[in-house]
């Protein structure tokens, strides 16, 4: 067994994210037959000793048959409705499903604001700790009946990486109706199953899709995108099915498996490559960006060409490259009025008081690719 999942299967804490198609049909709703197994699998795995948290979709699915809706709705008001009622089924469920281990559940709705405002993210970490030492299971969703499109997740795999690393997690796994990751369409057949993600090399040329079971908003590709943020923050992930939920929490011998870089982000330093939201974008000359994503230095206006966005100092900017990919992300030190008169220019040039970083290297996330 490989390095990281060796780690997985040993691992004391765990966030364990399943998804909407694992868990509810369009047409019946909940299936409490598959929730039983998941939680079958969960519940044996904190036996052994291992503090989980459930990161749970399914609240819309579960909504959609008791309001006699046929289909995911696309507008946020109707969306947040059967969310209202889907939430209660699907909280009753787990509690009374975990009640059969005598397991104490306790439910966490999350909106991004939340874990992007730190003094709320910190509230959050003290919520998680305490209910893990009282021994419950937390169970998270995102707060679908509050939360707008301006500050909600997006998905449930996002929100996962997020708390994983909230809570000092030593792993991530992501269960689905997927079993894995491979090298094309397995529906088409002739494809390759990846076991392991090492480097990101091991992701280059791979097409991953969105969800198509038309009760999910993620997919393949943010499943990815959360292992990969998981892994890039030094959290081991796993990707698998969730009918292979009992061995993903045992041996952690199925799906495809992300290595962890080798040491943990700083929480401040992850709340800025992957929480806080963005306000605006600095472009970069190559010469910048090997500075700040090669030798970790801080961000002059002599290495930026251009600027976009409404900021103001203090906000957190995307930093791209040429190409127009984002490198790191940082908090910036002048308004977006500033800035033109002074990009481009030595520091030596600009006038004593503007003589300072435009992002210094400690308010810096470089971003893994």
């Amino acid at each position: 067994m490989s390095e990281v999942r060796r780690r997985l299967a040993g691992a004391e804490r765990l966030v364990v994210k399943v998804g909407s198609s694992a868990l509810t049909t369009a047409g019946s709703g909940l299936d409490v037959e598959r929730l039983d197994s998941l939680v079958d699998a969960v519940a044996g795995r904190v036996r052994r000793g291992t503090q989980i948290v459930l990161v749970s979709s399914g609240a819309i699915g579960a909504g959609l048959a008791p309001l006699s809706i046929s289909a995911r709705p696309r507008d946020l008001a109707t969306q947040q409705a059967a969310a209202s009622v889907g939430q209660l089924a699907l909280a009753h469920a787990y509690a009374e499903s975990f009640g059969r281990y005598a397991l104490t559940v306790g439910q966490v709705l999350l909106t991004s604001d939340d874990v992007v405002r730190r003094a709320h993210y910190r509230n959050a970490q003290r919520t998680f700790s305490r209910l893990l030492t009282l021994g419950a299971v937390p169970v998270v969703n995102e707060n679908d009946t509050v939360a707008t499109e301006e500050i909600r997740f997006g998905d449930n795999d996002r929100l996962a990486s997020l708390v994983a690393h909230l809570i000092g997690a030593e792993g991530l796994i992501l269960l689905s109706d997927v079993d894995a990751l491979y090298d094309g369409d397995p529906r088409a057949g002739g494809t390759r199953r990846i076991a392991e993600v090492r480097s990101e090399s091991d992701l280059a040329g791979l097409a991953v899709g969105r969800s198509s079971s038309g009760l999910g908003t993620g997919g393949m590709m943010s499943k990815v995108a959360a292992a990969r943020t998981a892994a890039a923050a030094g959290i081991p992930a796993l990707i698998a099915s969730a009918g292979e939920a009992p061995c993903a929490l045992g041996d952690a011998a199925v799906g495809t498996a992300f290595t962890h870089a080798a040491t943990r982000m700083s929480a401040r330093r992850f709340w800025l490559g992957y929480a806080a939201g963005s306000h605006g974008r600095l472009h970069l000359d190559d010469g910048a960006v090997a500075a700040v994503v090669g030798q970790r230095r801080s961000l002059l206006a002599a290495g930026v060409t251009g600027v976009d966005g409404d900021f103001q100092a203090g906000d957190v900017v995307d930093l791209v490259d040429p190409s127009q990919a984002v490198v790191a992300r940082g908090v910036v030190a002048y308004d977006v009025t500033e800035l033109p008169d002074l990009i481009g220019r030595s520091t030596r040039d600009l006038p004593p008081d503007q003589r300072r970083e435009v992002v210094h290297a400690d308010d810096l996330a470089p971003l893994s690719h």
